[in-house]
């Protein structure tokens, strides 16, 4: 590898970011006469809505005009089915939707205007909660189950047969940039708008539409976003056609950016899941059977969530092989706040509820569920067929989870830790150990591609668009990188441009951990061509050179061309793989000729070669049938594993995290910097998902279904108090994954599944108290009913509750 692969590059807007340069959508500096657009917000969950009244609001000294459905071309939208208003007009199907705009000529008097404007609702409907929706089978969707085996026939077989109920909750995005959009009028009634999105294309297709606009007078630029987590794949575009439509119908710049509390109460969250299921099993906690239906609250609209409820089916299994299988899912109508992806995209509820089990299994057989995970996990080569009929290839969890017991010194661990929690000194201990197995590809097959655009300069540097969207992740860096060591170039020689649909069309969203697999790949597929454009050139003018031949500077000689396109994409542009590219320069490593990457350029210019490129990339293989249930979902798996231990007090409930150690296969690291970067940033906001973030809402009277914890104040992130005291990151050495570029791995969403060891760990450690109170299990249809906790966020108020209905914890 070049110095441009493998090493800790720093990402390309470090420098900016600690210095206050970087410019988000709202640093954009304010133009002449532009105006500044609010957004009316419904205060009731379920109502029709009877009159929208500007009149008073007109009479602000700073008010341009209100804005409702009927302004704009199209009022539908929805990344899977077109049913979401972009402006309410009839009925308000959540509290904090979006119903109508006020335009101002002055941003600080947005919520002033606000207040003034009156709405006038119908009588208020009892709102359709999560439970209701599922006693009332309120499914806006129902997948198609996994089936293998006869689940009745394992429960005959097995020793044993658990039943019981899991819930986790939702979880807030909590980006550092708030959702916003700038949108520019421009001559023939064009729109530039910049937003914070991680899907360009879908943003210009959105505005196009709203404003009744073919696409070609869209563009729409992302320069970066100051964080997304999947809360910008869908859910950005609407903010962008808000300022869109205000800058259309006024003929000038507009801007659309809320507040925290604003986007809290308007954008969508992770899916609540709750997931009822059966496991059977033998006395060595060996699983036979697992009979599951998986409910997740997808609130008012469809968005993304039928997508998301399948990844939980894909997950469902976490580590494990299941010999058979009955698997159903159903996505619910609720009137909450639509929600959206959220990194893992329903993986980590799949995989959770899973790893609930494991731990039922252990504490019911009284064993230590690390021996129940190892039993049941994916063999190497047998007992590695996924439920949806998918080989599990190159697994290497039997290696990682040996390599972590020993380096974690979990067995020693666990011995001191029932030592501890036998002292009744008002603490109590957990740990746990969980893996990740994520399947890395779109589950929609189509959006498995991207495209590239790289243009070599004449002085060498080289700009490069793509599709992918920098939110933080680091994506750029790693395709700058990619691009640096294909030429043999420094990384200061490369600059990445910002995405622009004008520049790359029809992409992808930046999203399920995939940016810069087809990015990069897209990339890298640019870079080869113009390397064997030159390597032509080159072979010719080394072999007219040992001949005596020199062509007159500026003229053409005679050219090796043998279709060059056509004998790169057949050779795999490696027909010259003598000419290497290394240290600025171009060498035939057979003669020993050389010449400078800079001289190199200058004669295939004034040969009239082409230094540019565009290409397109799309995954291969891939394939999976979602109504026969086979095939390939997903090109390869990232692996990997944590161990956690935890510290309960037992009169507050606080948790502390006081140890984790993770192992992770990320393949061969492009950037190891930037990819541990990604497992600890994950890890951590995992953390705050199973133990601090929880959604409370107004539970009656008119404001029912108000999300109460809407701002930073009343949402709790972790924190750097709440990371665990000591933090161990390592990779497991792996060179077999050729599937995706420079054997790299997808790191973006695999590592936050592994947060879940700390939610396992805090539940071990109240079983632990639990084996001593009076808890009892009761039989239902043949399978006990565990009395563990089966419910996250484990807040230090859940656990607090949790332990107060066991023993008492003595003074």
């Amino acid at each position: 590898m070049s110095k441009s692969l493998g090493h800790n590059t720093p990402h390309d807007s470090s420098l900016l970011h600690s210095t206050g340069q970087s410019q988000f959508v709202d640093d954009r500096p304010v133009m002449p006469g532009e105006v500044f657009v609010g957004c009316v917000l419904s205060t009731r969950a379920s109502a029709a809505i009877k009159k929208i009244d500007f009149t008073k609001a007109a009479n602000h000294s700073h008010f341009l005009r209100g804005i409702t459905a009927s302004d704009l071309h199209h009022n539908r939208w929805g990344t899977i089915a077109e049913e979401q208003p972009l402006l309410a007009s009839d009925r308000a199907n959540y509290h904090g939707e979006v119903i109508a705009l006020i335009i101002s000529s002055e941003s600080q008097s947005i919520a002033e205007i606000l207040k003034l404007v009156e709405v006038t609702y119908g009588p208020m409907e009892m709102p359709t909660t999560f439970d209701v929706a599922i006693k009332e089978k309120k499914f806006l969707y129902s997948a198609v189950p996994f089936m293998r085996g006869n689940f009745e026939a394992s429960k005959k077989e097995a020793d044993h047969c658990l039943s019981g109920t899991f819930f986790c909750g939702g979880q807030e995005h909590f980006y550092m940039e708030n959702q916003g959009a700038v949108a520019y009028p421009l001559e023939d009634g064009q729109i530039e708008v910049h937003a914070s999105s991680q899907h360009p294309s879908e943003t210009q297709h959105l505005v196009a539409h709203a404003l009744g606009l073919p696409f070609s007078k869209v563009v729409c630029i992302v320069k970066r976003m100051g964080g997304g987590f999947g809360g910008k794949e869908s859910q950005a575009a609407p903010f962008a056609a808000y300022a869109a439509v205000a800058a259309h119908l006024l003929h000038r710049p507009a801007r659309c950016v809320v507040t925290k509390d604003e986007d809290m109460a308007i954008t969508g969250k992770r899916h609540p899941f709750k997931v009822d299921y059966q496991i059977t099993f033998n006395q060595d906690g060996l699983i036979l059977g697992l009979k599951t239906v998986l409910f997740a609250d997808a609130g008012a609209y469809t968005d993304l969530s039928p997508s998301i409820l399948e990844r939980g089916m894909f997950h469902i299994d976490s580590a494990y092989y299941l010999p058979t299988v009955q698997i159903e899912a159903h996505a619910c109508r609720t009137n909450s706040h639509s929600n959206t992806a959220f990194r893992g995209f329903g993986g980590p509820q799949g995989t959770m509820a899973m790893e609930s089990i494991i731990e039922d299994i252990a504490a019911y057989l009284n064993k230590e569920s690390s021996e129940i995970r190892i039993i049941n996990c994916y063999g190497k080569n047998d007992r590695n067929v996924t439920p949806y009929g998918q080989l599990f290839e190159n697994n290497f969890l039997p290696e990682i989870f040996k390599q972590l017991l020993t380096s974690s010194n979990y067995k020693q661990r666990q011995e001191n830790i029932e030592s501890f929690n036998q002292q009744k000194n008002g603490r109590v201990r957990g740990i746990a150990l969980t893996p990740t197995k994520f399947g890395i590809a779109f589950t929609a097959r189509f959006l498995n591609q991207a495209n590239a655009q790289v243009n070599v300069h004449l002085d060498g540097t080289i700009q490069a668009s793509t599709g992918a969207t920098e939110m933080g992740q680091g994506v750029n860096t790693k395709i700058a990188q990619i691009i640096a060591h294909a030429f043999g170039l420094g990384m200061e020689h490369v600059r990445m441009m910002p995405t622009s649909t004008e520049k790359n069309h029809n992409t992808s969203p930046t999203a399920a951990s995939s940016g810069s697999d087809l990015n990069g790949a897209a990339a890298l597929l640019c870079c080869q061509k113009i390397r064997h454009r030159l390597q032509s050139l080159l072979e010719e003018f080394w072999a007219n050179e040992k001949k005596g031949i020199k062509p007159k500077s500026g003229h053409e000689f005679g050219l090796y061309v043998k279709d060059i396109e056509k004998a790169g994409l057949e050779l795999g542009f490696n027909a010259f793989p003598h000419i290497k590219f290394e240290n600025a320069h171009i060498t035939n490593s057979q003669t020993g000729q050389t010449i400078s990457f800079l001289n190199a350029i200058k004669m295939a210019y004034m040969n009239r070669l082409s230094l540019g490129e565009y290409t397109h990339y799309r995954t291969p293989g891939l394939g999976f049938d979602k109504n026969l249930v086979s095939g390939k979902a997903f090109n390869y798996f990232t692996q990997g594993a944590a161990v956690s231990e935890v510290e309960i007090d037992e009169y507050t409930g606080e948790c502390k995290v006081l140890r984790t150690d993770i192992l992770m296969d990320l393949g061969r690291p492009i950037n190891p910097g930037i990819d541990q970067g990604q497992v600890t940033g994950a890890f951590v906001q995992a953390m705050g998902w199973v133990t601090s973030e929880n959604l409370y809402y107004q539970l009656n009277g008119e404001q029912q279904g108000r999300l109460i914890s809407h701002s930073p104040t009343t949402y709790k992130i972790p924190n750097v108090q709440d990371i665990p005291r000591e933090f161990h990151v390592s990779f497991f050495p792996n060179e077999t994954n050729t599937v995706a570029v420079h054997g790299s791995k997808a790191v973006g969403e695999p590592p936050f599944l592994l947060g879940i060891s700390v939610w396992c760990a805090i539940k071990k450690a109240l079983i632990s108290r639990s084996r001593k109170s009076s808890a009892t299990t009761t039989a239902v249809n043949g399978a006990i009913c565990a009395p563990w906790p089966n419910y996250s966020p484990a807040t230090n108020e859940y656990i607090l509750r949790t332990l107060s209905t066991q023993n008492k914890p003595q003074a």
